[in-house]
């Protein structure tokens, strides 16, 4: 990327209908989107990590002599779908179809890891050209009109990672009547809506225009006249707020803690596949491997430095503030919580899908469960329940 950022997306109202989302109108990313072509598996920069440390202990091919059954996981670069590429880096998982790593043998499962913009991701999952993908809990409402799925795992959440970036503006009320720029029907507007909600505001007095992230805040870092507002995620975020004296965040997704959420997600016919099973085991154990790497010592700062090279390039101080500001979920428990918690199955999920239909994402609400696979888009604390308890013998 060398901070181009030239694949995020820059989708426009009248570039944003994918027709076979069936009810998935809308352009919703708030992700930026990695270099390579969709389809191309991850070739990530090797970190100095041999592939033994803080590896799931010894495997093997599991109880299975069969020819392991082969799953695609359609991720972009973010930091906490970037650990996917990462664990191929280190030999957790071998991206490329045919060659196993050590949770793979161990589940007997070949994880083909193919790495693309987010919303050729978000194409690929919706055609079943991939089987599980990297996604937020907003833009999932409209792959699930075409597809059934089960979110398999939470990753992060946006703790700050989004954020009002303003200059001359004191005050929320001087905002009142004067244009933010960012991507419409996307997280950035959802973030937008919700804050100004839960700050005491009627969104519909803060005008949110249209603009590419990139280019919003390049506009707003070189003070182009009338740019005076800008509504993006990091590392906009961090380079606006350090780009400009007078910038500042006037408000950020810490307003609405744990509303924007980013998940792996699976087709329910994957998950029916034999070896199914064997495949979302794998990504979790693989997740939470990750990130006991990250919080050991001895191998947490390679493990950010990694990410961080495939995240914008950045470097290790600013991937420390980067995780502060997107919440991994780097315990099972509070991943648990989050899918089980009264507040996300009966405010959180309600408060997205009444957002995505009134911008048009989604025709109509998606029906939505959570752990007995009735909904269209389904919640299950299963596979990660499963890990919990095998850390426990």
């Amino acid at each position: 990327m060398k901070m181009r950022f030239d694949t995020v997306k820059s989708c426009t109202l009248a570039l944003c209908t994918v027709a076979w989302f069936g009810t998935f109108q809308g352009c919703t990313d708030s992700k930026p989107a990695a270099s390579n072509a969709a389809g191309s598996t991850a070739s990530p920069t090797p970190v100095n990590s041999p592939a033994a440390v803080n590896s799931p202990g010894p495997v093997s091919a599991g109880n299975s002599t069969s020819k392991p059954a082969t799953f695609t996981l359609a991720w972009s670069e973010y930091p906490s779908w970037s650990i996917f590429g990462v664990a191929d880096e280190v030999g957790l998982i071998d991206g490329k179809e045919g060659q196993m790593g050590s949770i793979e043998k161990k589940y007997n499962v070949d994880i083909k890891l193919v790495l693309a913009s987010y919303d050729s991701c978000i194409t690929l999952y919706g055609n079943s050209q991939a089987d599980g993908v990297c996604i937020t809990n907003i833009d999932i409402l409209g792959a699930a009109g075409s597809r059934n799925s089960v979110a398999i795992l939470p990753t992060s959440t946006s703790a700050g990672a989004d954020a009002c970036i303003v200059a001359g503006v004191n005050s929320i009320e001087e905002l009142a009547g004067k244009p933010t720029r960012g991507l419409e029907k996307s997280v950035s507007q959802y973030c937008f809506d919700r804050c100004l909600e839960k700050l005491g505001k009627n969104p519909a007095d803060f005008p949110f225009s249209q603009m590419d992230p990139e280019q919003a805040a390049l506009a707003f870092q070189g003070k182009n006249d009338g740019i005076n507002s800008i509504m993006v995620w990091n590392p906009f975020v961090m380079q606006s707020i350090r780009s400009r004296s007078d910038a500042k965040v006037l408000f950020s997704s810490e307003t609405i803690p744990e509303e924007i959420i980013d998940m792996v997600v699976l087709g329910k016919d994957s998950l029916s596949k034999p070896g199914g099973d064997a495949f979302a085991k794998a990504l979790v154990e693989t997740f939470y491997t990750m990130t006991q790497r990250m919080a050991n010592p001895k191998t947490s700062d390679e493990t950010l430095i990694g990410i961080g090279a495939r995240f914008a390039k950045l470097e290790l101080e600013d991937m420390k503030t980067i995780v502060q500001q997107t919440k991994f979920f780097s315990d099972p428990n509070d991943a648990k919580r989050l899918f089980a918690d009264e507040r996300f199955q009966k405010e959180t999920m309600p408060l997205v899908s009444k957002f995505c239909v009134k911008y048009g994402l989604t025709t109509t609400p998606v029906e939505l469960s959570y752990g007995d696979a009735k909904g269209l888009m389904d919640f299950s604390t299963k596979y990660i329940s499963g890990y919990a308890e095998s850390q426990t013998k």
